[in-house]
C-alpha cells in the first residue's frame, strides 16, 4: 500500500488542547502585540517583581534608562491592552499588573514540557 493510499486518520493523534475561540485568539493577539516591544516586556517583568506594590512611572525611568514620556507611552499601550491596571492618586498614577489577564496569558503561552 502506498503512502498516498493510507487512511488519513492513521497519521495524526488527536489534539489534547481545547481550541481557542476566535474572540479568545483575538484578545490574546492584542496582548502579544502589546508585548512586541522590548521596553514593554521589561516593564511587565519589573512590575511582576515589584513585591505586589504599585509602581509609578518615575520608579521605572531609571531602571529602564528611558525618559518619563517614553515610559508613559509604553504604559499607555500596556493599559490599553489590559495588561496593567492604573490607580490615580492626585497627580501621580500608579500601576500594577492585571493578575487576571496575566494568568490568562500564562495559560496560553505556557509551553514548558510540551515539545522537544
Amino acid at each position: 500500500m502506498s503512502a498516498a493510499a493510507e487512511p488519513a486518520t492513521a497519521c495524526c493523534a488527536p489534539l489534547s488542547a481545547s481550541v481557542l475561540s476566535v474572540e479568545e485568539a483575538n484578545g490574546t493577539a492584542v496582548l502579544f502585540r502589546a508585548l512586541s516591544d522590548p521596553a514593554r516586556v521589561r516593564i511587565v517583568h519589573l512590575l511582576a517583581h515589584a513585591d505586589a506594590r504599585r509602581v509609578c512611572v518615575c520608579d521605572l525611568t531609571e531602571p529602564l534608562g528611558l525618559s518619563q514620556p517614553t515610559v508613559s507611552h509604553h504604559m499607555k499601550k500596556l493599559l490599553d491592552a489590559g495588561l496593567v491596571d492604573r490607580e490615580q492618586h492626585g497627580k501621580w498614577a500608579y500601576f500594577t499588573l492585571n493578575r487576571e489577564v496575566v494568568e490568562r496569558l500564562s495559560t496560553i503561552a505556557d509551553l514548558r514540557g510540551v515539545c522537544c
